[in-house]
């Protein structure tokens, strides 16, 4: 069955002077010769993006689409009209958000998450920034630990809201942020904890032993390129350890910690010494 909005595998039917015609053994769909190939043969399997022209037809196209129906995007609008906003979304004609599915009107030359869908009525492919109608909620197949694919989408006041593995929702707390990351961006992340009522909490660091290693070797970078002595202690403010190490200050004290059990810096007054061998 051919999905609007997707990538299919179709087979080369026909060649006509406007283009080459695919199918699936049910349906017959065109190519406009724009986008065919060289050396195209009678034959050939194909995978193709398929979408629904001005006219309502069936095309298929070479061109790689920004996002796939059934994923969320950070797209630029392109223009607002009478009828709704158009993102740039890598084809020729832009994706259009409908004003119903704005939450607040869209802006020329402004991006915004959407999430791209296949509208039931008109079979054509359209976009929409109300996200949560369309995050799952109930079955989370998610559990401590698990590195996901994050979207960030919104800022609230606890933190950032991000989409996770293009499914779910959760949230990187304010006070865990110790990188650069906007709206927008597409980073990894770990799962902290998943509720009892479904909200997930997020990290952009991995937990534990993991975390500790993975901040000793930063700590031990560091000493190396400062000449062996890092003015950090017990007694530095967290903005001070998160502007040198970009981690939180809970983080720098067990991975000094843990280098100092294994005799490979000493503490001082000052700060952190490397002991050299």
């Amino acid at each position: 069955m051919i999905q609007v909005g997707r990538y299919n595998e179709l087979k080369v039917l026909k060649e006509m002077d406007f283009g080459i015609y695919l199918g699936d053994g049910s349906y017959e769909i065109l190519m406009p010769t724009k986008w065919v190939p060289k050396d195209t043969q009678i034959g050939d399997v194909m995978d193709v993006f398929v979408f629904r022209d001005s006219e309502g037809r069936l095309i298929a196209t070479t061109v790689k689409p920004y996002a796939l129906a059934g994923e969320f995007a950070f797209l630029e609008v392109q223009q607002v009209n009478n009828t709704g906003a158009f993102l740039d979304w890598g084809m020729e004609k832009n994706l259009m958000v409908p004003f119903r599915e704005q939450p607040v009107p869209m802006e020329e030359g402004k991006s915004y998450v959407v999430y791209v869908y296949v509208d039931e009525e008109t079979d054509r492919i359209v976009a929409s920034a109300k996200l949560n109608k369309f995050i799952e909620r109930e079955d989370i197949d998610l559990i401590e630990g698990d590195i996901v694919d994050l979207l960030i989408y919104s800022e609230t006041d606890k933190g950032l809201n991000a989409i996770i593995n293009n499914t779910y929702q959760g949230l990187i707390y304010r006070n865990e942020i110790f990188d650069n990351v906007r709206i927008g961006d597409r980073v990894k992340g770990y799962v902290k904890v998943v509720r009892e009522d479904n909200k997930i909490d997020l990290s952009l660091q991995k937990s534990g032993y993991e975390l500790v290693d993975d901040v000793k070797w930063k700590i031990l970078n560091l000493l190396k390129e400062k000449n062996g002595f890092l003015p950090l202690h017990d007694g530095s403010s967290p903005e001070e350890i998160k502007a040198a190490l970009q981690i939180s200050k809970k983080a720098f004290k067990k991975a000094v910690g843990a280098l100092y059990k294994e005799q490979l810096v000493k503490l001082t007054p000052k700060g952190v010494e490397l002991i050299r061998r």
